[in-house]
C-alpha cells in the first residue's frame, strides 16, 4: 500500500509539473485546432488551470488585434507541424525524431525538451488537418516567427541526410497555408541544398542581378532574418534565427568574391 501511495504521489508530481509547463508557456495555441490536438495528446493531464487559462485567452482574443506569440505557442506549433513533415514519406525515421528532440534540448533544456517530446509522441499518433492548423498559425503568428517555423521544418526533413520530394511537397504546402511567399520559401529551402545558384536564391535575386541589386537584396534579407525579429519568442529561439542570418551573410560574401566588389 505504501508503494502504491509513493507511485501515486510521483505521478501527481509529474502531472502537476507537466500541466504547469503547458499552462505557463502557452497563449493563443490553447484554443482552436492546435488546442484540440494538445488536449487529445495530453488526455487526463490537462487540468482545470489549463482550461481556465484557455477560456480567458479565447475571451481576450475576440475582436482584438493578433496576440503576441509566446514561446510555448511557437513550441507546440513546431511539434504539430514537425509530426506532419516526419510522416510525409510514410515513415518516422529515427534520425528525424532524434533531430526534433535534440533541437528542443538545445533550445529549452533537457527537462522542458522531455515534456515536449512526450507531447510530440501523443501528437504524432493523430490525424492532423494541416490546413486547419496552419490557418490558426497564420492568423495568430507574426511573419518572422512563421519563417522560423519553416526553417526548422527543413532541418527536420534534412536530418536523415537528404530532403525527399515528398517532404519538400509537404513543406511547400505548409508554407502556402502559412502565407509565406514562394520567394521566401525558395530562400529558406536553398539554405539546405548545395547548388551553384544557392546564394542568389537565399538573397531572393536572379543570377543576372547587378552589384547594386545584390547589395540592396542583402540589406533587405539581413533585416528580414535579423535575430531581433523573433526576440519576443525568447532567447532560446535566437540560435535558430542566427543560423538563417549567418547563411544570408555567407551568401552575400560568396557573391562578393564572385563579382569582386
Amino acid at each position: 500500500m505504501k508503494n502504491c501511495k509513493i507511485v501515486s504521489l510521483e505521478f501527481k508530481t509529474k502531472q502537476m509539473s507537466f500541466s504547469k509547463w503547458i499552462g505557463a508557456s502557452l497563449g493563443w495555441s490553447i484554443g482552436g485546432p492546435i488546442g484540440a490536438i494538445i488536449g487529445l495528446a495530453l488526455g487526463s493531464m490537462v487540468d482545470a488551470a489549463v482550461n481556465e487559462n484557455r477560456d480567458t485567452l479565447l475571451g481576450e482574443g475576440k475582436g482584438k488585434r493578433r496576440p503576441q506569440t509566446q514561446s510555448g505557442d511557437f513550441e507546440v506549433s513546431l511539434l504539430v507541424l514537425a509530426s506532419v513533415v516526419i510522416k510525409a514519406d510514410g515513415k518516422q525515421d529515427q534520425r528525424e525524431l532524434d533531430f526534433v528532440r535534440q533541437q528542443f534540448a538545445n533550445m529549452y533544456g533537457k527537462e522542458r525538451a522531455n515534456h515536449a517530446f512526450k507531447l510530440f509522441k501523443g501528437i504524432s499518433k493523430q490525424n492532423i488537418s494541416t490546413r486547419q492548423v496552419c490557418g490558426q498559425i497564420y492568423r495568430m503568428m507574426d511573419h518572422p516567427s512563421r519563417l522560423q517555423l519553416l526553417h526548422f521544418l527543413f532541418g527536420i526533413a534534412k536530418a536523415d541526410g537528404h530532403v525527399t520530394e515528398v517532404e519538400v511537397t509537404q513543406i511547400h504546402t505548409i508554407s502556402g497555408y502559412l502565407g509565406i511567399s514562394s520567394r521566401d520559401f525558395e530562400s529558406i529551402k536553398a539554405m539546405f541544398y548545395n547548388s551553384a545558384d544557392n546564394a542568389y536564391k537565399i538573397l531572393e535575386i536572379e543570377q543576372s542581378a547587378s552589384v547594386e541589386d545584390i547589395k540592396a537584396a542583402y540589406r533587405k534579407m539581413a533585416k528580414k532574418y535579423h535575430p531581433d525579429r523573433v526576440i519576443h519568442l525568447g532567447e532560446e529561439h535566437r540560435k535558430g534565427a542566427e543560423e538563417k542570418f549567418r547563411q544570408v551573410q555567407e551568401a552575400y560574401e560568396q557573391l562578393q568574391k564572385e563579382k569582386r566588389f
